[in-house]
């Protein structure tokens, strides 16, 4: 298995991170990234090394959140212990040798980056998230670090033909806008299919941040990516979570 990341046309390194390439086992395997589960801490503590390795940073210096789909945003002028990270859905910094990641199991990860690489953001965007407003609270910290054009891309979530949704999360959607009906479609009595990196990158360009969508389904592609859709679909006890970092 290889440490081969998904990246996109942002100026400043980064990388989104799949499963594959870690030390992870059992319903971990490989590359778990997340500190709140039930994986061998050492283990993880690895995992997140191998990722700082590829991204050509110190494990020290690649800063986390304990992300708790709200719309508070951290913004890092230092390294703090792994694991003391406060309560936030999203990160900033224009801090050099600083790297920022957020974890996910099929929400979207947004990283973010002003044209001269030198201001950076990362987002963990789950539909309560983007309804509240997390995406436009980072572009908003790191306009207030002096970035003037940001560029933004969403990295590998779950897609609308996975995403099969009930009422109460269409009407809060439509509760806050409701032209984003188009991002709904039909599926089964009750039921629709919602297109998340559709509507996070809406609202996005409402802002006038070019933003790119990359296409891989979490839920879709096991070999890759860990799902928590997929594992609730399943009665399965336990996943990862795969990381996206982005750095100075």
């Amino acid at each position: 298995m290889s440490l081969h990341p998904f990246t996109a046309a942002l100026p400043a390194r980064h990388g989104f991170f799949t499963r594959q390439g870690g030390v992870s086992t059992g319903p971990y395997t490989s590359l778990n990234c997340s500190l709140s589960g039930a994986d061998a801490l050492a283990n993880v503590l690895q995992n997140r090394r191998l990722v700082a390795q590829k991204i050509g940073i110190a494990p020290e210096n690649l800063l986390g959140i304990k992300q708790i789909h709200g719309t508070d945003v951290i913004t890092a002028t230092s390294a703090w212990p792994i694991g003391q990270g406060g309560e936030a859905d999203a990160l900033v910094t224009a801090t050099p040798g600083l790297a920022i990641g957020v974890v996910t199991a099929d929400c979207a990860p947004v990283l973010f980056s002003d044209t001269q690489g030198g201001i950076i953001g990362a987002a963990h965007a789950g539909w309560r998230g983007a309804v509240s407003g997390i995406l436009e609270a980072t572009v908003a910290a790191m306009q207030k670090l002096g970035a003037k054009t940001i560029i933004a891309a969403i990295g590998p979530c779950i897609h609308h033909s996975s995403y099969e949704v009930a009422a109460d999360l269409r009407d809060a959607v439509l509760a806050q806008n409701p032209a984003a009906a188009k991002f709904f479609t039909d599926g089964r009595p009750d039921r629709w299919q919602f297109d998340l990196p559709g509507y996070c990158a809406a609202r996005l360009r409402a802002l006038g941040i070019t933003t790119e969508i990359l296409p891989h389904d979490t839920c879709a592609d096991e070999i890759n990516f860990f799902s928590h859709r997929r594992r609730t679909l399943r009665h399965e006890p336990a996943i990862g979570h795969q990381i996206s970092v982005i750095r100075l």
